[in-house]
């Protein structure tokens, strides 16, 4: 398993990841198989989005700020972080990715992205791959 980091400069943000998730899955000499990216955080997530234009992942974001917003009446976590917690179980914690050749199976618009909901922070993920070497 492969681990980096990512630092967030706001409360709520995506960061394209996937040239990251990419080295890790170079570096484990994973020829064909998946990779799994893990955040093992409650207040964050990971998704497969549109990264040739950057309003896409902004739209998303929108959405869930609008529809899910910091401060609800009767939210009673005491850190005063549930939307975060709740975005994070909508998004999710990880997603599976195909391996072929070497490298990462997207379509050509994809890119892999870190989501901050409790920033900013600095957050681990983890890519774990499976299959087979060489």
């Amino acid at each position: 398993m492969r681990s980096f980091t990512v630092g967030t400069a706001k409360r709520t943000e995506f960061v394209e990841i996937t040239s990251e998730v990419r080295r890790a899955v170079r570096d484990s000499g994973l020829r064909s198989g998946a990779c799994v990216v893990y955040c093992p955080h409650t207040t964050a997530g990971v998704t497969v989005q549109e990264n040739a234009d950057p309003d896409a992942v902004r739209d998303v974001l929108l959405w869930l700020n609008h529809h899910i917003p910091k401060d609800v009446p009767g939210f009673r976590h005491a850190e005063g972080n549930s939307d975060a917690h709740i975005k994070s179980s909508l998004i999710g914690t990880s997603v599976t990715i195909l391996v072929e050749a070497g490298d990462l199976v997207l379509g050509t618009w994809q890119g892999v992205y870190f989501c901050e909901f409790d920033g900013p922070r600095t957050r681990t993920i983890q890519v774990q791959t499976i299959g087979n070497a060489g």
